[in-house]
């Protein structure tokens, strides 16, 4: 028997590899049901860098997740065999050629039957792995939490792709179900009065900060829950959270939610027919007590928690 393993949640924060929370960090994915992988990437950024460290960051601030979820009342690994994948091969010169790469490698995985929680990395990140998922499950329901809306034209003359664009292109492919798409916390200034309007013309229901607000958390979950009809894919802009909660991200918003609001936000997705999620924008070096880092490693464990629900 050994008594000092390498790997498990049972290991004192302190102690371990820091792979996400302590999961065997491996490629072997038999009868694995859930897959962590890191795209360690910003070069779709187009103002403070620094994202491309937020999985190992990440993957730091998990160690610090006791295994029991005491809201949701599930201990996830008791009823998931999880696994650390570690990182997508990037290419911090080549969006292009980093996109096929995440594509390719969330492919293969979806392939084995895992489902495949990704930490990012910049938003640009999350078109591949909508194209990976669409390729195994068509077109998805989407619930995107974000501070900015992400459906611009290319932000650069000539270059297509950035963190700004990818929902754009995911609309334009026919990857997001049509009528099954809500962005949430949309806040801040925009770089143009039409912005809004084409976002909604795209397909987006546009739920701004001040409508959650207003008509709280619960309110905004019950329109999720009867909008999304198909298999549903999450993806979370750690800049939705109000820089005072999550100052350690690319494009800071005032006025965003509270981390509480977040986990609320991600909890109430119970019960929906949950098949993929990424965490994206957390920038390490702009971070203050590691606490962006930390909110990003709960809002997963949440999620982690939910596929175990699901399975149980």
């Amino acid at each position: 028997m050994n008594d000092n393993p390498a790997f498990g949640a049972n290991l004192q924060p302190f102690m371990g590899i820091p792979s996400f929370m302590r999961l065997p960090a491996t490629r072997d994915l038999k009868d694995a049901d859930v897959a962590i992988l890191g795209v360690p990437f910003d070069s779709g950024t187009s103002y403070r860098s620094g994202t491309r460290f937020g999985p190992r960051k990440i993957r730091e601030a998990s160690l610090m997740i006791w295994g029991h979820n005491a809201a949701l009342h599930v201990t996830p690994l008791k009823t998931l065999k999880a696994v650390d994948y570690g990182d997508v091969s990037v290419i911090p010169t080549s969006i292009e050629h980093t996109m096929t790469a995440i594509t390719q490698t969330a492919g293969e995985i979806l392939a084995s039957g895992a489902t495949l929680i990704t930490l990012g990395g910049d938003h640009s990140i999350t078109l591949p792995l909508l194209r990976a998922h669409a390729q195994k499950h068509g077109p998805v329901s989407l619930v995107h939490i974000d501070a900015h809306l992400d459906t611009w034209e290319a932000e650069f003359e000539a270059v297509p792709y950035s963190h700004g664009t990818p929902f754009r292109y995911a609309l334009q492919e026919g990857l997001i179900r049509e009528g099954e798409y809500m962005q949430i916390g949309i806040r801040g200034p925009v770089s143009g009065e039409n912005d809004y309007e084409d976002a909604r013309q795209l397909g987006a229901r546009i739920v701004t900060i001040h409508e959650v607000m207003e008509k709280g958390v619960g309110e905004i979950l019950k329109e999720v829950h009867a909008r999304m009809k198909g298999p549903v894919y999450v993806t979370v802009d750690i800049d939705s959270a109000d820089p005072a909660y999550a100052p350690g991200t690319g494009t800071p918003e005032v006025g965003g939610l509270t981390s509480y609001q977040l986990l609320q936000l991600v909890r109430g997705l119970r019960g929906l027919n949950l098949i993929g999620f990424d965490l994206v924008e957390v920038s390490p070096p702009f971070d203050h007590g590691d606490i962006t880092a930390i909110l990003a490693a709960n809002i997963v464990f949440e999620y982690l928690s939910l596929l175990a629900l699901k399975t149980g």
